[in-house]
């Protein structure tokens, strides 16, 4: 509960000023995910609907603004609300109902990714979207309409949420689906927490026959291998994802490996029962039999500079190439959260942390910008540490990164030194992305600028989204940092 004299009645007044007091025990240093960037806001923590509501109110009477955080994998500030109130989702996490025949799960925001398939897996079903981490919230993940390595098939997350309800600042709470206030519907979904705050979510989920996937491996000498790969694999792969290693030049620019997944069909697994059990796929809390994941980021961060990250990228490159193509059979969990694999692997970047950039560029100029950009890394001596390539298809929602082409997720670790030298890099990088029609993700995003949202939006998607926001929330409660920063 909130500390201040207040009731549950539900306040629809303007943000008040001047600012009132809200309980000093409630102020807290919160970061965003890369650790890049951090604030102080007035944490609230409600566990259920009743709650929310008082907590907004509240928030409304003291003249702050209201931002939502779901499991604060966001790499940059799209789930931080600096010195203003910050509602943490984490104990709204109910699973409110589940029906095994049909696979439709409705939870509250508060689920995470790990809790959801935890919960369905042993009736034989899988969420039909999941990020690189289990971590993320459902509710954050709607939020930004997250994709994962199955994009081009299936799409965002959004296209497999049927409805959700959703509380708008004045208390009042609304049913969305595609015929039921299908304008909310379409831009909530990825709309980054400004319109209204999810109170349960209605999901469709996948049909599994084995807790296995079948996966196959193989390495590429450069980046048009990485894309003629993609371009005859996607079409008969359930996922594909590549990593590439942005030290390399030359002829080998681009190279890296590729891994490709199929769900087996009925009958394959000759002990579906056990594959699916929740034992069959957690993850060993050793690696090599002895060594505890916990500690290994400490390992890792003598190599996190260009010169220790090279030699480990050229490593990991000959690994692959060295031992050919290859085919293994992976469980969901193994093959899906390979950031879980190393719990706080982004300590290993020092306490400067680290950003993405995340551009999605159509299929017809992805080939020459993507390396038009890590060329241009490379010229100003800046580097991505990891990198991550994809495929996409379009969708329907309004604040959609989706599009008919490839993203390259690419890290950047932050020193004060470095700092200044990677924003600058990133608007050099915008200009390639938007010269080459591509979009951006905000849940990856750090450096956006407004004229860049902008210009690949359009002003008539920012229009309407506003006009949204003006109906839903009109005296403007719902912020984050990300709002202010591109659209305030």
């Amino acid at each position: 509960m909130i500390e201040e004299n207040t009731t549950s009645e539900i306040v629809n007044s303007k943000v008040s000023s001047p600012l009132r007091p809200l309980a000093a025990e409630r102020l807290e240093a919160v970061s965003a995910w890369g650790g890049a960037s951090s604030s102080v806001s007035y944490v609230y923590r409600p566990t259920t609907v009743e709650q929310l509501q008082e907590m907004l109110s509240v928030a409304a009477k003291s003249g702050r603004s209201v931002g939502l955080r779901g499991g604060g994998n966001s790499y940059g500030d799209a789930a931080t609300n600096s010195e203003n109130v910050l509602l943490d989702m984490r104990r709204m996490n109910r699973i409110l109902a589940w029906d095994p025949l049909s696979g439709v799960v409705c939870v509250e925001p508060g689920v995470t990714i790990s809790q959801l398939w935890q919960y369905v897996l042993e009736d034989g079903w899988w969420p039909p979207v999941v990020t690189g981490t289990s971590m993320t919230t459902i509710g954050g993940c709607a939020g930004m309409n997250v994709h994962g390595k199955n994009a081009y098939q299936v799409g965002p997350i959004g296209d497999h949420i049927q409805e959700f309800e959703m509380m708008l600042p004045s208390g009042e709470i609304v049913i969305c689906n595609r015929e039921e206030n299908s304008d909310l519907f379409y831009a909530a979904i990825g709309g980054f927490g400004v319109l209204g705050v999810f109170t349960s979510i209605m999901m469709q989920m996948k049909r599994v026959y084995s807790g296995l996937l079948d996966v196959y491996t193989q390495a590429q000498p450069n980046l048009a291998g990485m894309f003629e790969y993609f371009e005859t694999f996607m079409d008969s792969s359930d996922y594909i994802v590549g990593w590439i290693d942005s030290f390399s030049k030359g002829a080998g620019l681009g190279q890296g490996d590729v891994h490709r997944a199929n769900y087996l069909p009925p009958g394959a697994d000759l002990a579906p029962s056990q594959t699916m059990r929740l034992d069959y796929q957690h993850l060993s809390p050793n690696m090599f039999g002895f060594m505890p994941r916990s500690v290994i980021w400490i390992f890792m961060r003598p190599f996190m500079n260009n010169l220790g990250t090279a030699l480990i990228n050229k490593a990991k490159y000959l690994s692959g190439h060295l031992a050919g193509p290859r085919q293994v059979r992976q469980s969901h969990a193994a093959f899906h959260f390979l950031l879980d694999y190393v719990p706080d692997w982004k300590n290993s970047y020092g306490p400067g942390g680290l950003i993405q950039y995340q551009p999605f560029i159509p299929k017809e100029t992805a080939r020459d910008a993507f390396v038009d950009m890590l060329r241009l890394c490379q010229r100003r001596g800046l580097p991505n540490y990891l990198t991550v390539f994809k495929r996409h298809r379009p969708d329907d929602f309004l604040m959609t990164h989706g599009l008919d082409g490839y993203s390259l997720a690419m890290d950047f670790r932050i020193t004060e030194r470095r700092r200044p030298r990677v924003a600058a890099l990133t608007r050099e990088l915008d200009e390639i992305v938007l010269a080459a029609g591509g979009r951006f993700y905000f849940a990856k995003d750090s450096t956006l600028r407004p004229e860049v949202a902008q210009a690949y939006l359009g002003k008539g998607t920012i229009e309407k989204l506003k006009k949204l926001k003006r109906r839903t929330d009109p005296h403007n409660l719902l912020q984050t940092d990300l709002w202010r920063r591109v659209f305030g």
